[in-house]
């Protein structure tokens, strides 16, 4: 299997620069599913649940035989709560001023699927905000930035001025943990920049 049957179920471009970061080809296909939480779902549950019904939504489309399938979600959660995309400039600013001077937790799930096997992995971060002014907060919402990042923040970005320290995984709190995935990855035998075979013994290529 090459790295070219591998196909991602997410509109993100962060992600998408992230697969292409560790030299995966890949198609996109995006899901558009409800994401709404369940009675009583605890945040990792939701965001492995919702990685597995992107991946599992997106192999029910494809045609072709022996096609590995990506699908990944992120939640950011403070305390028991866990905060979505921001909808509104308030909505944005409110989560921010929540955030600042604080940790809150990025949870991100990873489900790889091909026919009637599948994978899912959790990757869990801390990052802690330093202290940010209402101005800061509105100032940020006018670029633009917020919208459609959990949290209403993108670490990657302009974002990332607010970002007084990361314990975890960087790429896992942009939306696609690169270790955890290339290890997944490799479990189904799809290549990264290594191809699958050449890794050392102490490489995800030789996972049992």
């Amino acid at each position: 299997m090459s790295a070219s049957s591998l196909v991602l179920a997410s509109a993100s471009p962060r992600r998408r620069e992230l697969l292409r970061q560790i030299g995966v080809q890949f198609e996109v296909l995006p899901q558009d599913i409800d994401e709404s939480a369940r009675i009583g779902e605890t945040p990792s549950a939701l965001v492995s649940r919702l990685a597995q019904q992107k991946a599992c939504a997106a192999l029910a489309q494809v045609v072709r035989p022996g096609v590995v399938v990506l699908g990944s979600d992120t939640v950011v959660v403070l305390g028991e709560t866990m905060l979505g995309k921001p909808q509104s400039q308030p909505e944005a600013v409110s989560m921010l001023m929540r955030l600042a001077n604080t940790e809150h937790d990025v949870l991100t799930a990873v489900c790889v699927a091909i026919n009637e096997k599948q994978d899912t992995v959790l990757s869990a971060s801390t990052v802690r905000f330093r202290a940010i002014s209402e101005a800061e907060a509105n100032a940020y919402w006018a670029t633009g930035e917020p919208v459609g990042k959990a949290g209403g923040y993108g670490i990657q970005g302009l974002g990332a001025v607010f970002v007084e320290s990361i314990h975890g995984s960087y790429s896992g709190i942009m939306g696609l943990p690169l270790y955890e995935t290339a290890r997944l990855l490799y479990k189904f035998g799809v290549s990264c920049w290594l191809p699958t075979g050449k890794a050392s013994s102490d490489e995800p290529g030789n996972i049992n």
